[in-house]
């Protein structure tokens, strides 16, 4: 198919990290599956060890928390065919979290901005299809706390960058796919 970047938004457990690995296993050639989350409890561990147990023995997995678009770029090869992403969910909070502790909502995003500028760069560069996972923070209620507003506005910001720059973005509920974008729409 060629490149093409497709974003894949929406809630928790709306169906995206499945959607998006089905879609990635039925593109023929290597995946790279492109894991950001970080073991910061034992629940988060436990969920670690499960999503690496899902999937294929086949896929190469790269493990890039932070300076994600950089670790693409070093692990992409000529076979690359599929780049999952997931997610950009996660890769907000580890960049939000390792700011120091009286940054702004500049900071936050400028560091964000940042991550996705590396991560498009890598997909300039590649001539692979992408599958980006993010969740759509923006829906519910105004988060009660500082560093919750600071997050989902960072990551509304990034959101907006990544389907800007997509080919395609999806819109995933109860493990439908509504397509929000697509060529010729």
């Amino acid at each position: 198919m060629g490149r093409q970047l497709t974003l894949i938004l929406g809630g928790a457990r709306s169906g995206k990290s499945t959607y998006a690995e089905q879609r990635a296993a039925a593109i023929a050639g290597e995946v790279l599956y492109v894991a950001t989350a970080e073991a910061w409890d034992d629940e988060m561990r436990q969920r670690i060890v499960a999503h690496r147990a899902q999937r294929p023995t086949t896929w190469r997995t790269v493990e890039a928390p932070r300076q994600t678009g950089a670790a693409i770029r070093a692990a992409l090869t000529p076979a690359t065919t599929c780049v999952l992403v997931d997610c950009i969910t996660l890769l907000a909070s580890n960049v939000i979290l390792a700011l120091p502790e009286a940054s702004d909502d500049h900071a936050a995003t400028a560091a964000l901005n940042a991550e996705i500028d590396l991560l498009l760069a890598a997909y300039a560069e590649s001539d692979a299809e992408w599958c980006i996972v993010s969740n759509e923070v923006g829906l519910g209620i105004v988060p009660a706390y500082p560093l919750g507003r600071l997050y989902r506005d960072a990551l509304g910001r990034a959101n907006q960058r990544l389907a800007a720059a997509a080919d395609r973005v999806l819109f995933m509920v109860a493990g439908l796919p509504l397509t929000v974008k697509a060529p010729g729409i």
